[in-house]
């Protein structure tokens, strides 16, 4: 068997180690860290406003007159994640929006969910901004023929050879039909 004959994946995998590799392709082509802390960071601020935390016997309740607008921060950061995601085209904007609703998270949602929410906002935010996607790899030499790979050059890759200079004349221009000379 040679490397041209050969299968690139064996078909003996488990479907386990499938879906593995289907899951890291899938992975690999969108922001997929950035717009999990995206989402992540939704679930705090949201969550810290209605919250009743019992230390004790005691009871607190979290509740300001900002859980209206924490719910739609909260919110909001869910779906810029998963929005990254599914469009990983729209990243720089959900990137940068992601940072802002994070950064008004703070004086709304109780310091951004005491920092839960503010911290993992702000690099899902720039991991999503900065995020690019891969670019396709070149043939490598394989994929050309077995003249290519000598070293030898093929018909096709060379330029016919033109004029070295065109210009533009009139119809009837006795130096365009070479007459004048």
């Amino acid at each position: 068997m040679t490397s041209a004959t050969a299968q690139v994946r064996p078909d003996d995998v488990s479907a386990f180690d499938r879906n593995r590799r289907r899951f890291r392709d899938w992975r690999h082509r969108r922001p997929f860290w950035g717009g999990l802390l995206a989402m992540i960071a939704g679930l705090p601020i949201l969550y810290f406003p209605y919250a009743h935390l019992s230390i004790g016997g005691l009871t607190f309740a979290m509740a300001t007159t900002g859980g209206a607008g924490a719910l739609i921060i909260g919110i909001l950061l869910i779906v810029l994640g998963i929005s990254a995601w599914l469009q990983p085209m729209s990243r720089l904007f959900a990137g940068v929006a992601t940072i802002l609703l994070s950064l008004v998270s703070i004086p709304v949602s109780n310091l951004g969910g005491f920092g839960m929410g503010l911290v993992p906002g702000l690099i899902g935010g720039g991991l999503m901004a900065a995020w690019a996607p891969l670019k396709q790899p070149a043939p490598a030499a394989a994929d050309q023929g077995p003249a290519e790979a000598a070293g030898e050059e093929s018909a096709t890759a060379q330029l016919p050879a033109g004029p070295a200079e065109t210009t533009l004349t009139k119809p009837g221009d006795p130096e365009a039909s070479g007459e004048g000379r």
